[in-house]
């Protein structure tokens, strides 16, 4: 069964301390494709899709026939707006369209288990008993990592709740990252080296992904 280490909330480690992750979440063989598919989806809906360039009716000149047809030993020309002309309307250029598509309910949640099951073969899954601060204070936030031996560390605390004084506390801290754990997606999974769990964060992860 895997298993990952126990930290005080002050961030020091509890003696023997380890707590059993759920086998059907964080025990599962990864697997890379469904990763693979569920990333590009997240960056395919992150595309904006709103560029659009000028076809030769937007663009503004004169439309003019440039000189006459015949007689001077050149290619006919009949408006500048050309897009083979420098500064006319390009061809066929993009428009405007929605990037988004979905895959599959279960090939999503297969992802995040392939994700989370291979932080947890790299002892990258980390437990605190809870993180709650009275105020916002970046330096405690740095002591917490400090005692967790995590300084410098890309990192993602999954909490159960929100908590402003938290957010505060991490978002001058480079690398540093943090979400509810019920939002946890592929994306912030796969671009963080360990992930930190509070112990209902945890919770509410294994009650929505097992098996």
């Amino acid at each position: 069964m895997p298993t990952a280490r126990l930290y005080k909330n002050d961030g020091k480690e509890v003696e023997q301390g380890h707590i059993d992750l759920d086998e059907s979440v964080f025990g599962i063989t990864p697997n890379s494709h469904v990763v693979y598919e569920a990333e590009k989806m997240y960056l395919a809906n992150q595309h904006q899709g709103t560029v659009r360039t000028q076809t030769r009716a937007d663009v503004s000149y004169s439309s003019k026939k440039l000189f006459r047809q015949k007689g001077l030993g050149r290619a006919r020309v009949g408006s500048v707006r050309s897009p083979t002309r420098v500064g006319g309307g390009r061809a066929h250029g993009p428009k405007p369209r929605d990037y988004r598509y979905e895959i599959p309910k279960k090939i999503r949640r297969l992802a995040i288990r392939s994700l989370l099951s291979s932080r947890a073969q790299a002892d990258a899954v980390r437990i605190i008993e809870d993180l709650k601060f009275t105020e916002p204070k970046t330096k405690q936030m740095v002591s917490v990592l400090s005692n967790m031996e995590l300084n410098n560390k890309k990192c993602l605390f999954l909490m159960d709740r929100s908590d402003e004084a938290i957010n505060k506390s991490c978002r001058n801290i480079p690398g540093v990252t943090i979400d509810l754990a019920c939002n946890a997606h592929v994306h912030e999974l796969l671009h963080n080296d360990y992930l930190i769990f509070t112990r209902e964060g945890l919770k509410q992860v294994e009650e929505a992904l097992k098996g």
